[in-house]
């Protein structure tokens, strides 16, 4: 495609770019959500690490809220157990992984488009689906929170209209401060 692999980075700016990801949550142990090297959260972050069991955020994942307006009883915690979620993120700001490779395949470096970036993580979708009620609270978390870039991978199985359309009006409201 023509693009450079020697861009100048600026880390210590991109550092304070804050991403949020509206998925199915993080599995935060993995290399590509090391902390390592990571200062302290930029002074704007203002949300909070309520990733319930077995979760603890660091100077990378330092955000994680879980929703779950559908009562997922299997839905405790912003631990990834679909996979999509922890993929979405580390496309988004995955740091620098040497060696990486699918079972063996593909192996080379693997890294994410902003490697130095934070993430917020906003668990929408549980195993059950996403509902749109919980879409709509996280991005008001999100816009309060400090949150620079929102991504959402998410798609409905039918066609919605546009004024009933979560991530629409989610992002309207997000685009216009309000």
């Amino acid at each position: 495609m023509g693009f450079s692999e020697t861009a100048r980075r600026k880390p210590a700016l991109e550092s304070d770019v804050i991403i949020g990801v509206f998925d199915t949550g993080i599995w935060p142990e993995s290399q590509s959500f090391s902390d390592k090297d990571f200062g302290p959260p930029p002074r704007k972050w203002k949300g909070v690490c309520s990733g319930g069991e077995s979760f603890t955020c660091n100077k990378k994942v330092i955000g994680a809220r879980i929703y779950n307006s559908l009562n997922d009883t299997f839905n405790n915690s912003v631990r990834d157990i679909d996979g999509h979620g922890s993929h979405t993120a580390s496309i988004a700001a995955g740091n620098n992984v040497e060696n990486a490779s699918f079972h063996g395949l593909a192996q080379g470096k693997a890294r994410g488009g902003v490697p130095s970036a934070r993430l917020a993580i906003y668990k929408v979708c549980v195993l059950i689906g996403c509902a749109s009620a919980d879409i709509l609270a996280a991005f008001d978390d999100a816009i309060a929170d400090g949150v620079d870039i929102i991504s959402i991978s998410l798609g409905f199985e039918a066609a919605v209209a546009l004024e009933d359309d979560p991530i629409a009006i989610g992002a309207h409201y997000y685009k216009n401060n309000l």
